[in-house]
């Protein structure tokens, strides 16, 4: 012991992974990585959705579905189904350009 009654390992006393003076070996604690499993989980679920990226082709772009005469009430109007499937952006467009006419949508 010292003499002013300090013990030489006066680091036993200290919580593990602190360090009581500048030139002593650091202790290092192993860090535990977190794994987000509920992320994981939706990136699997969204490519089984949407499909590998990795395998999708470039588009190539192509003449509207809709034609650019229909309107809003022949939309409405007809029960029959559509002759081949509307892209989402497609028909967002065309809705928000009918909302914009009629001042719906601002």
């Amino acid at each position: 012991m010292d003499s002013n009654g300090n013990n030489s390992n006066s680091h036993e006393s200290q919580p593990p992974g602190t360090s009581n003076a500048a030139g002593e070996d650091k202790l290092v604690e192993k860090e535990e990585v977190f794994v987000n499993h509920a992320e994981i989980a939706w990136h699997e679920m969204r490519k089984q959705w949407v499909g590998d990226p990795s395998h999708n082709t470039q588009r190539t772009s192509r003449e509207p579905i809709m034609s650019w005469t229909t309107t809003y009430e022949d939309l409405l109007l007809t029960t029959e189904p559509f002759q081949q499937p509307i892209p989402l952006a497609e028909m967002v467009d065309f809705l928000v350009d009918i909302w914009l006419e009629e001042g719906l949508y601002d």
